[in-house]
Formats: structure tokens, sequence, C-alpha cells
């Protein structure tokens, strides 16, 4: 008899994906990219563009690939090392799909049902919205078990996501009767900046798809950009606080403290410590230094990138071959297991 409860006992791995839509900003790289450089020292990493993903709203098909070389560049201007960690788009190496599809036929419409980010999404539209919409977050987990990954970078909003991968992959092990096939990924906190908020709301996180450019510094933006996007940032009269606890019920100046706390490498408490009793007007333009003295040269080094494709294009190609070597043995033990015909 098959011991049900036998857990999956090979390597550990970390999976994650950025969309190629819409440029980056300092929400994504205090809260994402920092972090995937940080974790090559203790992980063995693979971080993908997420094309499949995009395309499940509409896309421009003359811009796709320009914006996904734009997201491998911000990784390699970041710090990530290709030689380290496998970098490479979601859909050239095939398994994702492939995988994506025997999982829609192991998940359950209740299961999606309950995905809240698709109720944000969708909107009143739902009848009007792809059908890739509904589905994303099993091509999600199709993307963490192609490679086995054990541990996945996670915040609030991809909670249920990653529970539902979990879902997937202990259905998959129980319907297929095979025990620890796929393992159950786990979330891998990443500590503080996790949360970026918008320039103009406090209470709203930073995102490209905010229709008002000043409400986030993207990591293309000049030293201009955004020093004055800075200095322009929606905040109060009062000081701020000598203590933590004095940014209660003040959203902006949060923000505003927090953002300098995870550039400078402090604490919030450090940062009031220098700053306590001062107002904005001595503060924001020591975030603005702060700010263009660290994006600046990531800046640099993405337009650098950018400027000769090629050399983000063999990044890629070579990320897609070793993604692909370790993908296609699942994959064909999950069609095997699954009862496809092979030759």
């Amino acid at each position: 008899m098959t011991d049900a409860t036998k857990s999956y006992d090979g390597p550990a791995r970390v999976f994650s994906g950025v969309q190629p839509s819409g440029s980056l900003h300092l929400g994504n790289y205090l809260g994402a990219l920092v972090k995937f450089v940080a974790m090559q020292e203790t992980h063995d990493c693979m971080f993908c563009v997420v094309d499949l993903h995009a395309i499940t709203v509409p896309q421009d098909p003359k811009l796709l690939a320009a914006q996904t070389r734009e997201i491998a560049a911000a990784y390699l201007a970041s710090g990530i090392d290709p030689k380290r960690s496998i970098v490479f788009a979601q859909s050239s190496v095939s398994a994702h799909a492939e995988l994506g599809w025997i999982f829609n036929c192991v998940a359950r419409m209740g299961w999606l049902e309950r995905m809240t980010q698709f109720k944000d999404k969708s909107g009143k539209d739902r009848e009007r919205v792809s059908v890739g919409l509904f589905a994303y977050p099993v091509l999600q987990a199709a993307d963490i078990l192609s490679y086995r990954a054990t541990h996945v970078p996670t915040g609030e909003d991809q909670k249920q996501h990653l529970e539902l991968a979990r879902d997937i992959a202990d259905r998959f092990n129980r319907e297929f009767d095979a025990p620890g096939f796929f393992p159950l990924p786990e979330p891998l906190t990443t500590g503080p900046g996790a949360r970026i908020m918008s320039l103009k709301d406090g209470t709203r996180k930073m995102s490209k798809s905010d229709p008002s450019d000043a409400s986030r510094i993207n990591l293309l933006d000049t030293a201009d950009e955004i020093s004055r996007k800075i200095k322009r940032a929606t905040s109060d009269s009062a000081a701020l606080p000598f203590e933590v606890d004095g940014l209660a019920d003040r959203p902006e100046a949060a923000n505003l403290v927090g953002i300098y706390a995870v550039m400078a490498g402090l604490t919030d408490a450090e940062v009031l410590r220098e700053f306590g009793g001062k107002g904005f007007g001595a503060f924001k333009p020591a975030l603005a230094d702060l700010a263009v003295e660290r994006l600046g040269l990531v800046a640099a080094e993405m337009r650098r990138l950018m400027s000769d494709p090629g050399e983000v294009d063999r990044v890629l190609r070579d990320g897609a071959e070793r993604a692909d070597a370790i993908a296609r043995p699942i994959l064909e033990e999950a069609r095997r297991l699954v009862g496809f015909w092979r030759a």
C-alpha cells in the first residue's frame, strides 16, 4: 500500500515572477527585487517574467516582447546574477502551459470562485473578462510546481493563490497515487518593505496601474523626476514624531518614513530618532537625495541593458534552456501519472 502521508523530499527551490505589463516602480524594487537579490545568498532561485499571465488582459503585441526584456533588465540591474539564479520568460518553457492544463482538470470551480483577486479585477464585468483571468491562479500553481519549487516570496495579496497551489499539489498527489510527488510550497517571509504605498494616497498600494504618474517612482525616472515626485508627495503639516506610535493615523507620513527606512537599511524608529521633531521641509529633501542615490545606479544599468537587447536576450535564452531542463522530466512524470500515451 502506498504511504499517502509521504512528504516531498527533493531539493529546496524558490520561484517568483513579475508580469511584463507596465514599468516597474519603487514598490516593486523595495518589495520584491531587493529581496530577490538577497535570496540568492541562501536559496536556489528561479526568477521568471510571467508573460503568459500578462495576456489574461489585453496587451499590445508590439510591446510585449520589449516589456519582457525590460523586466529582465530590471532583474539584472538590481543585482540578480544569471549565473547563480535562473532568469527566463514564462512562455519560453512549454511545461507551464502543459502542466497548467492538467491542473485545470485537478482544480475545482469552487476553489477558483473564492479567489478574491478575480472579484477585484473583474469588477462588474465578470461575464466579459477572459477565461484566463479566472483561471490564472491555476497557471500560477503550474509555474511553481513545474520546478517543484518549495518556497514562494508571497505578499498579502498572493497568499490565497499560494494556498490554492498547495491544494492542487495535494489533490494531484492523492488523485494519482503519487504521495510526495509535488511539494506543498511554503510562503517565504521577506521582511519589511513589502508594501510601499502611493505618494498621493498613503492608504493605497503604489501601483503601475494608477493613472497618476506622480503616485509612484518608476525605476527609469530621472534624478529630477524622483526628487520632484518626493517633494510633491502628499504629507501633512505636523512635524514627524519622535516615536513610531506617533505615525498612527498618519498614513502618508508613515509611508515616507517607511520608504526612507527600507532604502537606508534602518528601522522606522531609527529614522524617527534622526528626524523626529522636524517637518517635511527638511525630511523630504533628505528622502529625495537617498532615493536618487539608491535608484540612480539601477536606472543607469537598466538603460544600458535595454540599449543592448542582445545581452538580455542571451540571458533569457540561457535561462529558458536551464529552466526547461528542470521542468521537462517533472512534466513527463506528471504525464505518466495521469496516464497519457507516450511512444
